[in-house]
């Protein structure tokens, strides 16, 4: 099972995953993420939104496959915002709780 994560840091798994493979099927990309598609599936629809990734449908046999790659501006976002945001507040910092 996996804990909490904020909101941006499933957004940075989620850009991670896709530039270290370049392309992920929907079910891939959750599996790897951890994430739930039923749960999580808003959170893709948002970032394709942004164009923070790009969202691709592939017919196979008598299905789609649904791809998922990192945009440029994905890539931009990680480097001048993720990183710095988990430099600044790593995760599994507890010293809020103090």
């Amino acid at each position: 099972m996996h804990e909490y994560r904020e909101r941006i840091y499933i957004r940075k798994d989620i850009i991670l995953k896709l530039y270290e493979h370049g392309e992920l099927n929907q079910s891939k990309l959750m599996s790897y993420c951890g994430l739930n598609n039923a749960k999580h599936r808003e959170i893709l629809d948002e970032m394709v939104n942004k164009g923070m990734i790009t969202r691709k449908e592939e017919p196979w046999g008598s299905k789609m496959i649904i791809k998922y790659s990192v945009s440029e501006k994905g890539k931009e976002i990680l480097r001048a915002v993720l990183e710095p945001y988990e430099e600044l507040f790593p995760r599994g910092d507890t010293t809020a709780n103090d």
